[in-house]
C-alpha cells in the first residue's frame, strides 16, 4: 500500500509534526513498506494456531494482601515528639 506524501502530511498534522518535505517523502516510503509488510503478514493462513499474549509461560505471583500486626506500633508512637491516645500528634495546618 503506497502512502502518498499527502497522506503523511496529513498525518503529521494530525499527531502535530512539523515536517519537512524530505521528512515527509522518507516517511512516505518507510510508512508504505511497513503497510506493505503488514499486508503480507494477514495472508498467512493462521487456521489452528492458538491465540497467545505470553510465551514465555511465566505468571504473575500475588499473594492475599493479609493485615500483619509489626508489635512495635506503641514503641514508634512513644518515639514521637509528642502524642497522645496511641497517636502521634501534629500540629494543625489550615
Amino acid at each position: 500500500m503506497k502512502l502518498s506524501k499527502a497522506e503523511v502530511e496529513h498525518i503529521a498534522k494530525l499527531a502535530r509534526l512539523n515536517l519537512t518535505d524530505q521528512d515527509a517523502n522518507l516517511y512516505s516510503q518507510q510508512l508504505s513498506d511497513i503497510l506493505d509488510y503488514v499486508e503480507k503478514l494477514q495472508t498467512i493462513n493462521t487456521d489452528g494456531v492458538e491465540e497467545t499474549s505470553q510465551v514465555t509461560g511465566l505468571v504473575n505471583v500475588m499473594r492475599d494482601d493479609e493485615i500483619q500486626e509489626s508489635g512495635i506500633s506503641n514503641e514508634l508512637v512513644g518515639s514521637a515528639p509528642e502524642n497522645s491516645n496511641g497517636y502521634v500528634k501534629v500540629p494543625k495546618i489550615l
